[in-house]
């Protein structure tokens, strides 16, 4: 029984990739039957492919298995991490921290020798992914997401453009968590397991990592800067350097921001946080705007079904890894992201017995590098398509775009993880 459950659990992970590369296909066909075309949006939904998958898994576990075996399964899984995506989107995508963040922006912007637009753009590709590792890799994506939808995710920009500046994104965000050790997912899983601490990061992965996210960050804004508007990109107009909220109040969210990447790994206490938040911001209304709770609900539903699905991959991927030199085991780490979460893959590798330095470092440097090929690949990125699916044509993000997109970003990656 144990094999065809195994067999089904695969099976049904496959169908969600290719569910998740057909999603802008079945958004369009809502379009064209508009009696169905809620259920087609429904399912078009990137954010909706795994978890849906997640619910069909758990129905055959229990025509497989057992209503019992199927219960326990999923009460064995970890969600944590959807969990913390939620609440740390919901407070970094908040007014006032946006506020702040731009009021930041705008006075870094004014001390490059460029463009204020371009140097904005740039700051939100190079500087943002860089601070993920100091508030993790989500609260980055959210915060990079948000300052740089009205500048480059917009009308009048080139769709090409868009995927090349996601990829970018995607790509930054992956390699610019591993200066420490605790802000990457795929390297929070192996750092207790193989002592790595943070020093250990910043000399070993870190300084590559900046130089990949520099060059890239450089690259796409160079490209981007003729089309970038003279002035404002939907915040405050050019000169304004103004915050647009009581300071105390901004204060306050960057405070609840804090504490829960403080309390990353421990639910109860960063959810009993986001409480207070909650009320916070109910008791100073007049200084929010509409806090993105769908959007975040969405995502963590993606990550939880991806959770309950890629648990039950192990009996293939572990071998798989295992079986490989460093030198192959770089590429076929960076392949394997693209179609199952980083933070799995390197998890499985913490678990192989007797595994050389070399090769722990190849499963980790792959693992990042291949982090913005798809949406899968690594947790932020449902995050970042969320909050900037609606910049693109029929407002979904196309799988095949988004893999153009993020291929040569990805090579610069491997390059400097690589030399």
């Amino acid at each position: 029984m144990e094999d065809h459950v195994h067999l089904a659990a695969a099976i049904l992970f496959g169908c969600a990739l290719v569910h998740t590369f057909s999603a802008g296909q079945l958004y369009r066909l809502g379009n064209r039957w508009p009696r169905h075309g809620g259920l087609f949006h429904l399912l078009g939904e990137i954010e909706v492919v795994f978890g849906f998958w997640a619910m069909v898994l758990l129905l055959a576990l229990v025509v497989l298995a057992g209503w019992d075996d199927a219960v326990q399964y999923a009460e064995s899984r970890r969600f944590t991490e959807p969990l913390f995506v939620f609440v740390i989107m919901v407070i970094a995508a908040s007014h006032p921290v946006i506020q702040a963040l731009r009021w930041a922006m705008a006075r870094l912007a004014r001390l490059l020798p460029v463009h204020d637009e371009v140097a904005a753009v740039w700051l939100g590709l190079a500087l943002l992914p860089l601070l993920g590792s100091l508030v993790t890799e989500p609260a980055a994506m959210t915060l990079a997401a948000m300052m740089l939808a009205p500048r480059i995710f917009r009308e009048g920009i080139p769709e090409r453009l868009k995927y090349l500046a996601l990829g970018v994104l995607f790509v930054n965000v992956s390699i610019g968590g591993t200066l420490t050790s605790y802000a990457a997912p795929p390297v929070l899983m192996v750092a207790s397991a193989w002592s790595w601490d943070s020093a250990f990061m910043a000399r070993t992965f870190g300084w590559r990592a900046a130089i990949g996210v520099l060059v890239n960050a450089t690259v796409v804004t160079l490209l981007l800067r003729r089309h970038l508007r003279q002035a404002g990109g939907g915040d405050a107009p050019q000169g304004d350097l103004r915050l647009g909220v009581p300071p105390a109040v901004a204060l306050v969210h960057l405070l609840f921001l804090a504490g829960v990447v403080a309390t990353a790994h421990h639910p109860v206490l960063f959810l009993w946080l986001f409480m207070f938040f909650l009320g916070f911001t109910l008791a100073y209304d007049r200084h929010q705007q509409p806090l993105l709770i769908r959007e975040a609900l969405l995502v963590a539903f993606f990550l939880a079904g991806l959770v309950v699905l890629g648990g039950m991959q192990e009996w293939w991927l572990q071998p798989l890894v295992s079986g490989l030199e460093p030198g192959a085991l770089f590429f076929g780490a960076l392949a394997l992201t693209a179609v199952t979460d980083n933070a799995a893959l390197t998890y499985l590798g913490s678990l192989i017995e007797g595994l050389s330095d070399a090769a722990k470092y190849a499963l980790v440097a792959g693992a990042v590098a291949g982090g913005g090929l798809t949406v899968i690949a690594n947790a932020p990125n449902p995050a970042g398509v969320a909050l900037l699916r609606k910049g693109f044509n029929d407002g979904t993000i196309g799988a095949i775009g988004l893999l153009l997109g993020a291929a040569g970003p990805t090579v610069v990656a491997a390059v400097c993880f690589l030399v």
